[in-house]
């Protein structure tokens, strides 16, 4: 491990303000040849998909991914298709594409599967988030805070908006993660957005809490453990250096509810959600990955989707992530197996 990368996960770690040093037994994913740090492993990576086509339909730009009730995976471009894919093999076994209420496309990025199957699907450039069949048919619109809106309608960045998506334990809240701050907010808070389910089965807004970034970053996805916490993505990119990407365990429950107040910027008394750091991807082994650009590890790429697929004989959550290629020469459609104890 190179010197700079123990100490950009160590200055990480310490402006978390915890370090995850003792998940379970010191040497359990060491043990394993694969470890990234005490708390996560890598398993296998995978660039099957990588530049293919499935029915005429270039597979990448993935934005997303979420296990279907059947137990496949459901991936999602950017570039409005959602993909089915065998689970063991990652074959895409069904492409469907997705518009708008006007038949246009969507920057498509955040991906939920609800109880009844129904797809929860975020776009980032007004932003949205809206039910669809599982044959792509718009079901319904959730409401959106008018501050989260792209400018001038709101406070918020194109491109910037609605990144990640979970349910969370019980499926009666939903969760969405902004990209990056809106106007009038600190550099390095970025706001979460929950809907609660109505006995009708619609969405209405919810709390709102903060979430503070590390320094150049910000946050693609995020995914609810069984018990209510989150494991949230944390990403940027320097050209002529690469990606950096860490994996973080972060618990709302405690949080302030932000969605009354207008600018946050870490005034006291406001309670953002607490973070514990359990990687940083570029100290996992590399596993023979080779990049097509500068990396600070060759297994690196622009991560933007994850999944947890369920949990191995000793309780540690399997994790899936997938980087967004950007239909890019120099850039990989890559799927990480991760294991992570929490």
């Amino acid at each position: 491990m190179r010197l700079r990368t123990v100490l950009a996960t160590l200055t990480a770690c310490l402006a978390a303000a915890t370090c995850l040093t003792a998940a379970g037994p010191a040497g359990a994913d060491s043990a394993s040849g694969h470890a990234c740090s005490p708390a996560v492993s890598l398993d296998r990576f995978s660039d099957a998909l990588d530049k293919t086509t499935y029915d005429g339909t270039f597979v990448g730009n993935f934005s997303a991914l979420a296990v279907d009730r059947d137990g496949s995976i459901a991936a999602l471009e950017d570039r409005s298709s959602l993909f089915d894919l065998d689970a063991r093999t990652l074959r895409p076994e069904r492409a469907v594409r997705l518009a708008d209420e006007k038949g246009a496309d969507l920057d498509s990025e955040g991906l939920a599967i609800d109880r009844d199957g129904t797809r929860l699907i975020t776009s980032e450039t007004e932003p949205s988030v809206r039910r669809y069949s599982a044959d792509g048919r718009i079901l319904d619109r959730l409401p959106v805070p008018s501050s989260l809106l792209v400018a001038p309608a709101g406070r918020a960045t194109g491109n910037q908006t609605f990144e990640g998506l979970t349910l969370l334990p019980g499926g009666h809240t939903l969760l969405a993660s902004m990209e990056e701050p809106i106007a009038g907010d600190a550099r390095d808070i970025v706001r979460f957005q929950t809907w609660t389910r109505t006995r009708g089965g619609h969405f209405r807004l919810a709390a709102q809490y903060a979430y503070r970034i590390d320094a150049g970053l910000g946050v693609p996805e995020v995914q609810a453990t069984s018990d209510g916490r989150l494991l949230v993505l944390e990403r940027g990119f320097t050209a002529g250096v690469g990606n950096t990407v860490r994996l973080y365990l972060a618990d709302p429950r405690h949080a302030t509810d932000t969605s009354g107040i207008e600018n946050l910027t870490g005034q006291p008394g406001v309670r953002p959600i607490r973070k514990t750091l359990l990687t940083d991807i570029a100290t996992c082994p590399s596993l023979g990955a080779t990049a097509k650009q500068p990396q600070p590890n060759p297994l690196l790429d622009n991560i933007e989707g994850m999944t947890i697929t369920g949990r191995d004989h000793t309780g540690r959550l399997k994790v899936l992530l997938v980087s967004d290629d950007n239909q890019n020469p120099v850039q990989t459609t890559r799927f990480y197996y991760l294991r992570v104890r929490v």
